[in-house]
């Protein structure tokens, strides 16, 4: 079994940046990907970025590339996603996971683990 807890969402001004965290416990020597969803309201949950965690390879999501950088402390068992350039359009909650996948999974299904979502709001 894997734990997931995150923090760092919050209420940012658009253009502002935001970091958000989640520390992993358990199980951690099964983990092959950590990733980042979002949900906004009334939409589908939708693929943020992922990152390798033995190797580091980040893929994100179309909407974020260039203005969203994933990274991962395997010593502090923490993975993060940096926010910079936020844009209304970013409001959601965001979650992050787990996978045991390699390859940079990107689908939903992929990941067995799940955190708790933080709230992030951009006013437009």
């Amino acid at each position: 079994q894997v734990q997931l807890v995150e923090s760092g969402g919050g209420l940012v001004q658009a253009g502002a940046s935001l970091r958000h965290s989640c520390a992993i416990s358990g199980a951690t020597y099964t983990i092959r990907a950590m990733g980042w969803f979002r949900q906004a309201p009334g939409k589908e949950r939708q693929f943020v970025a992922t990152i390798g965690w033995i190797r580091g390879s980040a893929f994100y999501g179309d909407s974020v590339k260039g203005r969203f950088t994933i990274s991962r402390d395997n010593a502090k068992n923490t993975v993060y996603l940096q926010m910079n350039s936020v844009k209304s359009e970013d409001t959601a909650v965001y979650y992050c996971a787990a996978s045991y996948n390699l390859g940079g999974p990107t689908g939903q299904d992929e990941y067995a683990y799940w955190g708790q979502g933080t709230q992030v709001t951009v006013p437009s």
